[in-house]
């Protein structure tokens, strides 16, 4: 039996090992590449934009997010909120400004959001975090024309999770005005997780994998955003199980009478997928500068 466990925990691994099912590159080379992409282009945005940086939005101390403002700020402004990836255990709001010049350009306010990654936070303490940050934003800028919600990856998994908040219980109870969320290869089904490598700093139990799993929830999706335009965004060289889980919740949504459309990316894996939004004319960009000036 343990031989069988064995075989199934490394199929496991590899089918949410994202980085091994890049067409481009070997698998540290796309990890690299992905973080390089993400550094340089945020450095650019700080440098370029006006912004104002570790904004306080609660009382932890990894509650805190950063703002980008287009050059003409209106205070109806589309407010664009990027919740970053990293399999819950790495990356941060300081890798996360990378889609913010080209979207500042077409009159959006970027907020990156930062959580407490494993091991410091676990999956309910980030769920939380994501929720409140939103909550803030929500109430910082009152006269927003919307909040457009953008996730990749574990990032995905945590928009999911702020579109079935029960809102009553977060800050001041107001629900967020979510005009639009783009969730970019997300994980809607935690549950497999608890047995990869990716749980070894989450220490995810099966009761914690079930409260937190987008999947079980989408009924509150329906019930609290019913007029929230959902866009769900996957690469074709992501992961068979990133694509399957994406289609599911894809189609639980649809159930619910949501407004979803599901996006299939060509020529993308699951790193280039989001990380060519800080590119004007990439597909992906164009979906969300299109979807935040329609509103």
């Amino acid at each position: 039996a343990s031989k069988m466990a064995a075989t199934e925990k490394e199929d496991l691994d590899f089918q949410y090992s994202p980085s091994r099912w890049s067409h481009r590159m070997e698998a540290d080379a796309a990890i690299q590449d992905h973080v390089h992409v993400m550094q340089n282009e945020t450095d650019k945005a700080r440098a370029q934009l006006q912004c104002e940086l570790n904004i306080q939005y609660g009382d932890r101390e990894g509650d805190k997010l950063d703002i980008y403002k287009p050059e003409h700020y209106s205070s109806d402004a589309p407010i664009f909120v990027y919740i970053h990836g990293g399999y819950w255990q790495f990356l941060s709001k300081d890798l996360s400004g990378y889609m913010a010049i080209p979207l500042t350009a077409a009159g959006a306010v970027v907020a990156a959001v930062d959580y407490d990654i494993a091991p410091k936070g676990t999956m309910d303490v980030m769920v939380d975090q994501v929720r409140r940050a939103v909550s803030f934003l929500s109430e910082k800028f009152p006269m927003s024309r919307g909040l457009y919600i953008c996730g990749h990856s574990a990032g995905g998994h945590l928009g999911a999770m702020v579109l079935s908040s029960d809102w009553s219980k977060v800050r001041d109870g107001q629900v967020p005005d979510i005009k639009g969320a783009f969730l970019v290869s997300g994980v809607y089904d935690v549950t497999p997780i608890i047995k990869t490598y990716v749980n070894d700093p989450l220490k995810m139990t099966e009761d914690d994998a079930l409260r937190n799993s987008p999947c079980l929830l989408s009924t509150a999706v329906a019930r609290n955003h019913p007029n929230c335009k959902v866009v769900i965004v996957f690469g074709e060289h992501d992961p068979p199980e990133f694509r399957r889980q994406s289609k599911e919740y894809f189609e639980l949504l649809k159930g619910h009478g949501m407004e979803v459309s599901c996006v299939d990316i060509p020529d993308t894996d699951h790193f280039t997928v989001v990380h060519n939004l800080a590119e004007e004319q990439y597909q992906l960009t164009k979906m969300v500068i299109e979807e935040m000036s329609s509103s």
